[in-house]
């Protein structure tokens, strides 16, 4: 099996040297980072500009590539070939912070799973509370569910969304199978003024919360398990399609 290990916190990321040591106790496997912080940056796919993919020696002495576009375009270009070897699985994470609920919108991480399952390989997207910075626990965990995706498989649409809770490895409670959760975000505009007189802003606030509902990926984290979400990219309401037809919407020319 060759695992491409990918996310959005950079090639620098303290998470990815624990997850590629861990993993590369199952597999053989090839790091494809970005070469800074994508954050947030949702599903970009860079098409204005070229794109550079730079052979770096990571942490632990082995060989990795570092990417100057997002984690989309990462496993774009190793499914392409800048990777010698076409990946069986897409290991995006350890993201420092979750990704819950909506958050999947939004995330990075998220995107470089999607990318895979984009292009027809099984992606697992992984992340941590903000705040964790013990690793080797989360990195185990994942090599194992890689080894039981690797035997089960996934169905062709579908992605692993994995959230590890803010506590200490031993104190974790058990693994949840969830759904997404309802995020809560405390976003707040920041207006300042630069010294030539233009106005430019920022998106502050709070830390987004969530509604605790039973079930959710939200509800288990915060309860101290490992949650793991099933993700369908078919995001089609087909409960309101019915109700669509009733509008009888109509084209005139």
């Amino acid at each position: 099996m060759y695992v491409l290990i990918t996310n959005d916190d950079g090639i620098d990321s303290p998470a990815l040297i624990p997850l590629k040591r861990a993993i590369d106790a199952i597999a053989e496997t090839i790091v494809f980072a970005p070469d800074h912080n994508w954050s947030a940056s949702g599903h970009p796919k860079t098409m204005h500009k070229p794109l550079r993919a730079d052979l770096v020696q990571l942490a632990d002495g082995s060989q990795g590539f570092a990417c100057s576009g997002a984690p989309s375009d990462c496993v774009a270009l190793a499914w392409l070939g800048v990777s010698t070897r076409k990946p069986d699985l897409v290991v995006s994470g350890i993201n420092l912070g979750s990704n819950l609920g909506y958050d999947i919108f939004y995330s990075g991480t998220v995107a470089a799973a999607v990318e895979g399952v984009v292009n027809g390989i099984p992606g697992i997207a992984l992340s941590a509370v903000a705040g964790q910075n013990d690793f080797d626990g989360p990195a185990r965990f994942a090599a194992q569910l890689v080894e039981i995706v690797a035997q089960r498989g996934l169905p062709g649409d579908m992605f692993l969304n994995v959230n590890f809770p803010g506590v200490p490895w031993e104190e974790v409670k058990g693994v949840a199978i969830t759904r997404l959760g309802r995020r809560v975000y405390r976003d707040e505009l920041v207006s300042r003024v630069d010294p030539r007189g233009r106005p430019y802003y920022w998106i502050g606030g709070e830390p987004p919360g969530g509604v605790l509902d039973h079930g959710t990926d939200i509800w288990a984290v915060s309860n101290g398990y490992i949650s793991i979400t099933p993700v369908h990219l078919d995001m089609t309401a087909y409960h309101f399609q019915e109700e669509l037809r009733r509008w009888n919407i109509r084209w005139v020319p």
